[in-house]
């Protein structure tokens, strides 16, 4: 008896745990936050049932075969120097590597390209040579560009600081990714401007300056010295070019030894950009800042200087940023520097708008049929089963409030294939407790009493019910570690109404009848 009463503690306990998530669902962010009683969360929707923006956005892998080739080149050179010998040039051209060079030293560039792995000759005319990318070299870029791209994408919109929860991005075929940012007030324009963004940070020093380029160049009748080249500082509003700027064209120091990046304030209360070097990052910064003591440093986002400050001494690890810039600028520029620079640049190939409307309505119906179904199912089992279908009707309800407590508890997303999840859970319990009733059945109509009938019908109904519910929770898992955003949120209802129809069928029914007929020597069951 005290096992028994230990038993129902715990599932009573449980059940209220759950049911205290579940019911913070049924009122609004405000009240949630203002009452000391239920939990300031409830569950996240999907972009399909609150609306939000979806975007395609085609990757140009083509770049990262010509990023790939170029770092060749550069190998090339490199080991030209190293082994004494002489190329006339190397340059790339398209998806292909050009080299020029004579005699003896036309054999050394084969051999060099033989020892990379990933050239393979694809043409030769006089001293001139033409190298192109393995096929496995090429799908190895291709698919290295692609991770990469996806990842700094995610760590943009999925930013813990100013991110988008609940965000989706995800591979689309070959050379697309998949951006859904739910919300019916997603700042469009924004967000689209984090995706395009390259965010490839350069620090470099400031040799000349002019009002404009055309000012800057007019220096140079001879064109520009060599290793050299212009930036120019916009204005943010009109695009108007503020200055010109004579920098490196290979820069010091670069944003991928940044380790963070936050918005800050300065004397006058106008929001920069504070960022922080890894130790590397910091090691170089700092000679570089000690060596250019009176020059001024100018650093270059895509090509674009945001502030060329005057190096006053020598600089650590940490620096700021300064453009003129709103807070909400600053704040999507830290997300950027933060998630590193993307490697290849991608554009908008489709985007579309979902409206929270229409989400509002999925949303209604969805719990229209939910409601209906459990009604329908619920009913059934009264008619048919009599008092065991009044107790399949306690547990399949504690079941949805385990469900959707749970969905609550951990952060899960509904969305419209959720919802179908949940309905499908439903139809899943009802055939859980079937499958329990129709065994004691059995074993009534075998001549067992009824107390024995219980225990042999769940000992023998147990083993099915396994097996079913664990060979759809590895559909569920393999749906989930596949499958996009919507499929994704199908395979997280599913496997948790998977585990609540388990609970509610094998335990919470097993304590029903241990509530009655219990020990009592009943002649018959309401079955």
């Amino acid at each position: 008896m005290t096992a028994f009463r230990w038993r129902i503690g715990l599932v009573l306990a449980l059940v209220l745990l759950f049911a205290h998530y579940a019911f913070a669902n049924f009122f609004s962010k405000d009240t949630r936050s203002a009452s000391p009683l239920l939990p300031d969360m409830a569950m996240r929707l999907g972009l399909d049932l609150q609306g939000g923006i979806h975007w395609v956005l085609g990757v140009k892998l083509e770049q990262a075969e010509q990023q790939e080739l170029e770092f060749l080149r550069e190998n090339l050179e490199a080991v030209a120097k190293d082994e004494d010998f002489q190329v006339a040039s190397a340059q790339v051209d398209g998806t292909r590597l050009r080299v020029s060079a004579f005699g003896a030293n036309a054999d050394k560039v084969d051999a060099w390209a033989t020892r990379t792995g990933s050239l393979q000759k694809s043409g030769v005319s006089g001293d001139e040579r033409e190298f192109a990318l393995t096929t496995a070299a090429v799908d190895g870029v291709r698919k290295r560009g692609m991770d990469q791209v996806l990842e700094v994408l995610r760590r943009r919109i999925e930013d813990p600081v100013k991110g988008v929860q609940d965000s989706v991005v995800t591979r689309q075929g070959d050379d697309r990714v998949l951006v859904q940012i739910p919300g019916g007030n997603v700042d469009r324009a924004r967000a689209r401007e984090m995706l395009r963004v390259t965010g490839f940070l350069e620090f470099k020093i400031v040799r000349d300056q002019a009002p404009s380029e055309e000012l800057l160049r007019g220096r140079f009748p001879d064109g520009l010295p060599p290793d050299r080249v212009i930036a120019t500082e916009h204005d943010k509003e009109t695009n108007r070019v503020l200055m010109a700027y004579l920098v490196d064209a290979k820069p010091a120091v670069t944003g991928d030894k940044l380790k963070d990046a936050r918005v800050d304030f300065d004397r006058q209360n106008r929001p920069i950009v504070a960022f922080t070097f890894d130790d590397e990052g910091g090691r170089i910064f700092g000679e570089l800042t000690g060596a250019n003591i009176g020059q001024q440093l100018a650093i270059v986002l895509d090509n674009q200087v945001y502030s060329a400050p005057r190096i006053n001494s020598r600089i650590g690890n940490r620096g700021q940023i300064e453009g003129r810039f709103t807070p909400q600028e600053a704040a999507d520029l830290a997300v950027v520097l933060r998630s590193g620079s993307l490697p290849i640049p991608v554009q908008i190939e489709e985007e579309r708008t979902i409206g929270p409307a229409l989400g509002a309505d999925s949303i209604r119906r969805g719990i229209q049929v939910s409601a209906a179904s459990l009604l329908a199912v619920l009913v059934f089992a009264v008619v048919y089963y009599r008092m065991s279908g009044a107790y399949a009707t306690i547990s399949i309800t504690i079941g949805m409030v385990l469900i959707v407590g749970l969905m609550t508890m951990f952060g899960a997303t509904l969305t419209m294939p959720g919802i179908a999840g949940l309905v499908l859970t439903v139809g899943m319990a009802i055939d859980a407790n079937v499958m329990i009733f129709e065994r004691i059945r059995e074993e009534l109509r075998r001549g067992k009493t009824p107390r024995a009938a219980i225990r042999a019908g769940f000992s023998r109904a147990l083993p099915p019910i396994l097996d079913g519910h664990i060979t759809t929770m590895i559909t569920a898992i393999v749906l989930f570690e596949y499958g996009t955003g919507p499929i994704k949120g199908f395979a997280v209802t599913l496997a948790i109404g998977l585990v609540a129809t388990v609970f509610q069928a094998v335990v919470v029914n097993r304590l029903l009848f241990e509530v009655y007929p219990g020990n009592r020597p009943v002649a018959t069951l309401s079955i």
